[in-house]
């Protein structure tokens, strides 16, 4: 850390955390383009843009930190780090040809720009890049940690693709499709960031299931956000999930108590994806009747609540502290 770092005394929130890591992040930044250096020169160009595109690189920081909280983390090691962000991005390319996105984060996806066709094999590269270059450690527990989350991921977009347009589906079948989507990709990074700090096994599991429920809370607010959030400031369209067919908690909560015939004709628009601004405005509203949004916030926290418990045996310090926040902001942030 630098010498103008937060001391734990004046830790408080996410700006500080970002401020205290700056120069392990800057470190993985780094990393990310260095190895960006595929012959195929639409490859660096795609990925370059898609990586600069204003992303948080919290599966790094939270690698980082539980590191620290184990022990410490060596400057070669934060290859890691790029590398969980290599299949992280490599996720959002395949899900905005999947879901026929045309803006990501107030920019034109990439699909958009160059077509699908180089999407997907330019997310398949930066997949195989990262398989790749992790081998390159020897190490089984990450290999099988990275190996097993790619499984995952792969296994919720297909449980997702089966999913949409399907209001009825059980919550449990929805939180399985968010564990797999999302949320096992963060336990890994906690998972193999107790594994750098050398933190024993008791620790890094305790770390993965940290992670998992930090990741499950995380797509449970985004899903709030997708019917709450300032399009035109966070550079995409309210509702965007419902217009594509995409089945989240708060919807699913809306379809299982509201009245038949709102349940009926909620159905029948969800599956036409034909939503219009005036439909949207109307679902938005029956959810705040049926307190929809509430319910699937409290569901965040509860997520979160459950990640602190496994904090708990942990010696405090920048790092204990600065994962409480990032757990906080899970469920706090705007967009």
């Amino acid at each position: 850390m630098s010498g103008n770092s937060p001391t734990l005394q004046n830790l408080t929130n996410m700006a500080d955390v970002w401020d205290a890591y700056r120069e392990e992040l800057n470190e993985v930044e780094l990393q990310v383009h260095k190895n960006l250096n595929s012959e195929a020169s639409l490859i660096n160009t795609i990925s370059s843009q898609i990586m600069a595109s204003g992303g948080k690189r919290i599966r790094p920081l939270l690698l980082i930190l539980s590191a620290k909280l184990c022990g410490f983390i060596q400057r070669e090691y934060l290859l890691l780090g790029s590398l969980i962000e290599y299949i992280h991005t490599a996720t959002l390319l395949h899900d905005d040809v999947l879901d026929e996105a045309d803006i990501r984060r107030g920019e034109k996806t990439a699909r958009r720009i160059w077509g699908n066709h180089a999407s997907i094999l330019v997310g398949d590269y930066l997949y195989s890049q990262a398989m790749t270059q992790i081998a390159s450690f020897h190490n089984h527990g990450f290999n099988e940690s990275l190996a097993d989350a790619c499984r995952k991921m792969t296994e919720g977009e297909v449980l997702q693709l089966c999913a949409n347009s399907r209001p009825e589906i059980t919550e449990p079948e929805y939180l399985q499709i968010v564990e797999y989507k999302t949320a096992t990709l963060v336990a890994a990074s906690c998972k193999i960031g107790a594994a750098i700090g050398e933190g024993t096994p008791a620790e890094q599991a305790a770390l993965s299931r940290f992670g998992l429920n930090l990741g499950m809370a995380f797509q449970l607010t985004d899903d709030c956000l997708d019917y709450l959030a300032d399009g035109a400031r966070l550079g995409k369209t309210l509702g965007k999930d419902i217009r594509q067919g995409m089945v989240t908690l708060p919807l699913l909560h809306l379809f299982q108590t509201c009245e038949d015939d709102q349940r009926q004709w909620i159905k029948s628009k969800v599956q036409s994806r034909a939503i219009t601004d005036e439909d949207l405005t109307t679902i938005i509203s029956l959810m705040h009747e049926h307190h929809s949004l509430t319910y699937a916030t409290q569901r965040a926290e509860e997520y979160v609540k459950a990640a602190s418990l496994d904090l708990e045996p942990f010696a405090d310090g920048m790092a204990k502290r600065s994962l409480a926040i990032v757990s906080q902001y899970m469920v706090n942030r705007d967009q």
